[in-house]
């Protein structure tokens, strides 16, 4: 089974994944991209999404660095880069989270993810155009999120009652930043974060069922007596887990090994749905009922991080525990989520693997987690002979 999977990925990115958001969301009039996608490509909502603008301009430039020089590519990343330059953030330097259709900022969200995926999204494209003043500008934008991150009053989200807690996401968000730096920067301050991060993370480690909870005290405190004390996103934590394999690779640093193997697996392991298949959303770790409505759905990008971090646990160490969880996500994740007809994928079933949309993007489904996987998961393939 592992031996067909290369081809079967390369198939679904360049023949049905990539050739959908190149005739569907590129927006010529306006610049841009449009994610509000239906089955069929056609745009029920033309607004953009600064996020996923990040995410796309990151897609392309990564295709046109490590798989192949097209320069079409390259065009929609400097498509959606020249729009983001023009449009994404305020006078203050903060990024919008929507736009409208001629550019206009019409919604913010108090958190920094739109900054972070504009920030992925201009450090490489500054690497594949060599055009290094956005590859400079990325490093500035950098360090100016972990400072919103520390200190969210500043994007006016005011310190309240209440604990003060640490989301796995930003710690996981400023990974993914400082390891595509640090690929090709050697500063040592972005090694720093990355041991930081490294430390950071495990402090949301549940031992015992192996995986990482959402949100912990500022020092690793537990608040377990709370939902989001409690609360496991399987497919955070199985992504958070694969990033922590890339920075001790990073670091050289393999103390944690074994302790990041088992995240991964135990990521799977208590997100999978015994009954009816498929990752959960959310899973309240103590069994109690979980705040989110949606915690039985399943997702298409968790299954995606998850068939991700299977394969590069295989390919880096051989051991065949892995090869069932590749089978077991790779056959859910086609059946319930490819589309064969219209290509790229389903985003949202209910717990039985049922759709409940037909659309193919959205405010949050871009050109982004399916892509990555494929891309990422190829590379680790040829790796195995």
């Amino acid at each position: 089974m592992i031996e067909g999977l290369r081809e079967k990925y390369r198939r679904e990115l360049l023949e049905s994944v990539i050739p959908f958001w190149m005739r569907h969301s590129v927006d010529r009039e306006n610049g841009g991209f449009w994610t509000c996608l239906d089955r069929r490509g056609e745009v029920y909502d033309p607004r953009k999404y600064i996020w996923l603008q990040g995410r796309q301009i990151w897609m392309f430039s990564r295709l046109y660095r490590e798989w192949e020089r097209r320069e079409e590519w390259l065009e929609l990343a400097r498509h959606g880069m020249e729009y983001l330059e023009r449009h994404g953030r305020d006078e203050e330097g903060r990024y919008y989270f929507r736009l409208e259709p001629n550019g206009e900022g019409s919604a913010v969200q108090r958190k920094p993810y739109g900054a972070v995926f504009a920030m992925l999204g201009m450090l490489e494209y500054g690497r594949a155009s060599g055009e290094k003043r956005y590859e400079e500008e990325a490093k500035r934008l950098f360090w100016r999120i972990r400072e919103w991150i520390a200190r969210p009053e500043l994007l006016g989200r005011p310190a309240l009652g209440g604990p003060r807690m640490q989301q796995l996401a930003d710690v996981m968000v400023v990974a993914a930043m400082a390891l595509e730096i640090a690929r090709e920067d050697g500063d040592e301050r972005y090694r720093e974060v990355l041991g930081d991060c490294l430390r950071r993370a495990l402090w949301h480690r549940e031992a015992g069922r192996e995986v990482l909870i959402e949100s912990v005290g500022e020092g690793g405190e537990r608040f377990g007596h709370l939902p989001e004390g409690r609360l496991l996103n399987p497919g955070h934590s199985v992504e958070t887990a694969w990033f922590l394999w890339l920075v001790m690779e990073r670091l050289g640093d393999w103390r944690e090994r074994g302790t990041v193997l088992d995240l991964i697996e135990g990521s799977l392991r208590e997100g999978w749905d015994r009954e009816y298949g498929g990752l959960y959303y959310f899973v309240d770790i103590e069994g109690r009922p979980p705040l989110q409505l949606e915690a039985g759905m399943k997702l298409w990008w968790p299954h995606t991080e998850g068939l991700y971090a299977a394969i590069l646990a295989y390919a880096r160490t051989g051991e065949q525990r892995w090869e069932e969880w590749i089978r077991r996500l790779d056959e859910y994740s086609f059946r319930c989520f490819a589309d064969g007809e219209y290509g790229e994928w389903f985003g949202y079933c209910d717990r039985q693997g049922r759709r409940t949309h037909e659309l193919k993007g959205n405010h949050y489904k871009g050109c982004f987690h399916l892509p990555r996987f494929l891309l990422f998961s190829i590379q680790e393939l040829e790796g195995i002979r």
